[in-house]
């Protein structure tokens, strides 16, 4: 695992945050230290696919980076006819997303896009996964992409969002995004590291409330939503369709 220092040196013109080739490189060891239960969220999310994976059906995994969501379920999908379908816009995640899971799935078992996650069709969806995606649309095209999810999900099929979070009380908000802090600060990154990258999001990752959230689920139409999992500002919830 590559060590993440794209921001450890002053940087004379700070612009926005972008999955390139050099976030691509340093990617597993930025996440881990950069989003609190991260590798529990990832973990879990082979215990979910594994529970509600239909037989014959696809998963989607929208925003697929290196494709570590992808891997924990199917390490725990225990029908062979599920096909995984990984998406990024991102040609630099890609690549190197398709090169890592060759070595651990069958070439039929999965398919590896570089589009818009907007553009794709999704069929027959057992399990479509959001994993920290979301929140870089632009916020007015969030619902239609639930929307889409839900209409390409079979009955019976889950939506798993995980998201970073805003908070409307004012004192929650400071607390949390301070102990955020407190946790890069605990992982290695400087000062300097977290400031320019924090400048370099802003523009770029616009996080929603919770009530938000369920809010937009339910108005796309999903009955049950069920928050599972929280690391500070961070969450993971659990949408089911009828």
């Amino acid at each position: 695992m590559q060590r993440d220092t794209v921001y450890a040196l002053p940087q004379a013109q700070l612009v926005d945050f972008a999955f390139n080739e050099s976030v691509a490189d340093v990617f597993p060891d930025m996440i881990r230290r950069s989003v609190p239960g991260y590798e529990t969220v990832i973990g879990l999310l082979g215990v979910i696919a594994r529970r509600y994976a239909q037989p014959q059906s696809r998963i989607y995994d929208l925003g697929c980076s290196l494709g570590a969501a992808t891997l924990s379920m199917a390490s725990q999908v225990r029908d062979t006819d599920v096909h995984f379908v990984c998406v990024d816009n991102s040609a630099a995640m890609t690549s190197r997303c398709g090169q890592i899971l060759q070595r651990h799935l069958r070439t039929a078992q999965f398919e590896v896009v570089c589009d818009d996650i907007q553009a794709v069709a999704l069929e027959q969806a057992s399990v479509v996964v959001l994993n920290f995606t979301l929140q870089f649309l632009k916020p007015a095209e969030r619902l239609t992409m639930l929307q889409k999810v839900y209409a390409g999900l079979r009955p019976g099929g889950v939506l798993v969002l995980s998201e970073k979070l805003a908070f409307a009380d004012t004192e929650e908000q400071e607390l949390l995004t301070d102990l955020h802090l407190e946790f890069k600060r605990a992982n290695g990154y400087s000062e300097l590291e977290i400031s320019q990258k924090r400048s370099a999001l802003e523009h770029v990752l616009i996080p929603d409330t919770l009530e938000q959230h369920i809010e937009r689920l339910h108005a796309a139409g999903f009955a049950q939503v069920v928050q599972w999992f929280q690391g500070f500002n961070f969450a993971a919830l659990l949408a089911v369709k009828a």
